[in-house]
């Protein structure tokens, strides 16, 4: 995005950065208003003329350029990309218009590249997303398909189950009414010989009863008592052979039953041979007791013939006829209870009969539904291997998916590297120091004059980048990288330096700070309101960005560790802004604190001795700490400003990135300072410990002066000792970082004196030259360093 903004300003090269005179480049100069001076003595006229002949050539080639660039479709190789950035432009010392124009050429076709890339970044993007997609979707429809066969087998056990436990139930049921019915057969069985038993004893008692009636023939006296015992005898007789006939008729009906009941239990387990075998023996028991029967009414015959020769017996014997017909009388009651018990055994045989056609019906219905069943279950077979077969198929697709996913996840990072690459090499074109200005908008207690003390150009050259100071009705021009009114909000201001607050995250030391007088907008540019999201400052939405990118980095392999820290320098003491005895009132401490002493190590990395430092991993936690840092700080009221910062607070962000998958190794670290205000005593009304502040805090800067001078003529000592500010700064000013300088001016016209000397400041701050930027990749010796100060803290 800065490159689209800066287009229009030609770009530095050998031969413009070294001069002849200062070391300042043509194009600072230039800017400045200043005149080219050489070596050997003897005055130059500037060059504007030339310049701005330049200016029109550079800018009409590249808005050639440009056209044709969108007209045509350039497509570039690996090697063709690489050897685009690491080619260098060969310049020739006076031929500017020659420099113009090859440089102007390399930067078109920088351009054209990298908007190749991001086509094909946003390509792969877009494939890796269809990728995703029809993978998402494949894994869902085979998810689908094993829960559905999964339900389905459930379904099928369960119901199998069930069937057997019934199947197990009825077998048990049938083998318990087998059993009873077998001691129902015992049970009659015993009956039938204890019948015979009391047959043979009446067989033995109508022997007795004959030798008797032989005896009563002799006595006439009793024929008539023994002919009404012969007539009862007679209906009695009468009577069982009435019940003889129920009997056999129930016998009859129990053996039809019995044959019912044989044939159903033969269908089921196969007994009806047994059955058959066991109604046999009771038809032959049957027929014995039935002749058994006739006999006996055969022999009551006989006695009838032969109660003629027992009359004469009959008184003799009536003791014995008494004592037989007490024998008579248990007999009936044997006989009576024997029915009964054949009763009750006619009962349970039916209730068994109805039982087993009951349970016949269910072993059918059980069967039937096994059938149904187990042809239910070679269907479901049958679904099951067809889905496996789907399901493999889409088990390939997916891998064959994947494999595509994994190809466009390794384009996707070659990308990122040329991305990366790209954005660097175009940040070193444009210059490593960059200075930004911004003027805050006008308040109730300024001063009121009729002109308007800042201004801003319209010209093509100038818009955006210039701006214009009136002091005493003469206009002072400057030129900075970007300008900001007094209506830009914080979006825009943000929107200018996130590609430089992405550097940081791609292993880059990246140093932001703010710049100006007392009441000038430093602290509102870097901190904002955070409260409010669109007030919020650059320090807040530069870790907001950070954040977000990490986790958006997270898929391409990579993780990142974060570690913060905040400290301020006052009155050319360290403070530390986390420590836990730190005081909160928010107002100047004169307590006594500990020794914090600044190191440099051989990779630029600098490190305060037993400062604090704690492990991030999210936004919440370091907007935690930066309301903790702000109660912290040191603040004091003076005529300038209500709450003036009476130190400088610098704010520093170490990343560390791993990538397991490509083992690459990144070290990152964001320095976000926002200085102490410049301001005159003669203004600012200081006395006692604010003049001491006053004197300490224009100390620190015009050391930090000192320091830019001696850059810009690169002079071989650079003073960088002289206070601590400008020795933490060091490896952003001298060394290989990425530094951004935020000039904050104020437009009240009793201010005209302190914005011009910021802007002059600042001038000087723009033409310097540092180190080129390197990106740290060794990652072992920082994590050390981080461990060492954790266990100090």
């Amino acid at each position: 995005m800065m490159a689209s903004r800066n287009q229009n300003r030609p770009p530095r090269s050998p031969a413009t950065k070294r001069g002849d005179g200062d070391g300042v480049p043509l194009d600072k100069r230039r800017r400045v208003g200043a005149a080219a001076v050489k070596t050997g003595g003897g005055d130059r006229k500037p060059f504007g003329s030339i310049n701005r002949k330049l200016d029109a050539a550079a800018s009409s080639a590249d808005a050639s350029i440009n056209d044709a660039a969108e007209s045509i479709c350039t497509e570039f190789t690996k090697e063709e990309v690489e050897a685009l950035v690491n080619e260098r432009p060969k310049m020739k010392r006076f031929d500017l218009k020659g420099n113009l124009e090859v440089t102007t050429e390399l930067n078109s076709r920088l351009k054209l590249c990298l908007k190749w890339c991001q086509k094909r970044e946003e390509g792969h993007v877009e494939e890796e997303s269809k990728l995703r997609n029809a993978l998402e979707t494949c894994e869902k429809r085979c998810a689908d398909t094993e829960m559905e066969m999964l339900r389905t087998e459930e379904v099928s056990r369960t119901t199998i189950a069930d069937l057997t436990k019934e199947l197990s139930s009825l077998k048990d049921k049938l083998s318990k009414e087998e059993s009873e019915k077998l001691a129902a057969t015992e049970s009659y069985r015993m009956e039938r010989e204890a019948r015979i038993t009391l047959e043979s004893e009446k067989a033995s008692l109508s022997k007795e009863l004959e030798e008797a009636n032989k005896k009563a023939s002799l006595d006439a006296d009793r024929h008539n008592s023994l002919k009404a015992y012969n007539e009862s005898l007679q209906h009695y007789n009468t009577k069982l052979q009435s019940d003889l006939d129920a009997t056999r008729d129930n016998l009859k009906r129990v053996e039809q039953e019995k044959a019912a009941v044989v044939e159903n239990l033969s269908t089921v387990r196969g007994h009806k041979q047994s059955l058959q075998e066991q109604l046999a023996i009771s038809r032959a028991s049957q027929d014995e007791a039935v002749n058994m029967k006739h006999s006996l009414a055969n022999e009551v015959k006989c006695l009838r013939g032969d109660l003629q020769q027992v009359r004469d017996d009959r008184d003799r014997q009536l003791v014995q006829v008494q004592a037989l017909n007490a024998e008579l009388l248990k007999y009936k009651e044997n006989t009576g209870k024997s029915q009964a018990e054949l009763d009750v055994l006619i009962s349970r045989t039916k209730s068994l009969e109805e039982t087993c056609s009951s349970q016949s019906q269910q072993i059918s219905l059980l069967e039937q539904k096994l059938i149904a069943a187990n042809e239910k279950s070679k269907t479901l077979d049958m679904t099951a291997a067809e889905a496996q077969t789907g399901f493999v198929e889409q088990r390939k697709i997916v891998s064959e998916l994947q494999e595509r996913l994994a190809d466009a996840e390794h384009q996707l990072l070659e990308g990122e590297k040329l991305r990366k690459k790209l954005h660097n090499t175009i940040l070193e074109l444009k210059g490593n120091i960059r200075v930004f200005c911004r003027v805050r908008p006008s308040l109730p207690d300024d001063a009121r004059t009729d002109t308007q003390v800042v201004t801003y150009p319209s010209s093509v050259e100038s818009l955006g980048r210039g701006i214009d100071v009136m002091q005493n009705g003469q206009k002072y021009p400057f030129t900075f990288d970007k300008v900001f009114s007094h209506d830009a909000s914080q979006q825009d201001v943000f929107v200018e330096i996130s590609q430089l607050v992405q550097s940081a995250l791609d292993g880059y030391k990246v140093c932001i700070f703010a710049y100006g007088q007392t009441g000038s907008g430093k602290t509102y540019t870097m901190m904002g309101r955070p409260e409010a999201p669109e007030l919020k400052g650059l320090i807040p939405r530069s870790l907001e960005q950070i954040f977000q990118a990490s986790q958006v980095l997270m898929a391409q392999g990579w993780k990142y560790k974060m570690q913060a820290s905040m400290l301020e320098i006052y009155n050319e003491t360290i403070r530390d802004l986390l420590s836990p005895n730190r005081s909160s009132s928010g107002d100047i401490s004169s307590a006594p604190g500990k020794q914090y002493n600044i190191k440099h190590d051989a990779n630029g990395n600098t490190q305060v001795t037993d400062l604090t430092v704690v492990d991030v991993s999210s936004i919440s936690e370091i907007s935690s700490l930066l309301r903790q840092a702000a109660q912290s700080r040191s603040v004091g009221r003076t005529q300038m400003n209500e709450q003036s910062s009476r130190s400088h607070f610098v704010f520093t962000l170490r990343i560390y990135g791993v990538n397991e998958g490509t083992e690459q190794q990144v070290q990152g670290v964001l320095n976000l300072i926002d200085l102490a205000g410049s301001e005159r005593l003669s203004r600012s009304g200081a006395t006692g410990d604010r003049l001491k502040e006053t004197q300490a805090i224009n100390k620190s800067l015009s050391c930090l002066a000192d320091v830019i001078f001696a850059l810009a003529k690169k002079e071989d000592h650079v003073p960088f000792r002289n206070s601590k500010l400008t020795y933490l700064l060091q490896p952003c000013l001298g060394g290989d970082s990425k530094t951004l300088m935020f000039v904050n001016v104020s437009p009240d016209p009793s201010s005209v004196g302190e914005s011009l000397c910021s802007l002059k400041f600042a001038a000087r701050v723009n033409a310097c030259e540092i180190g080129v930027p390197r990106r740290q990749t060794n990652l072992r010796p920082a994590i050390a360093a981080a461990d060492a100060r954790l266990s100090y803290g």
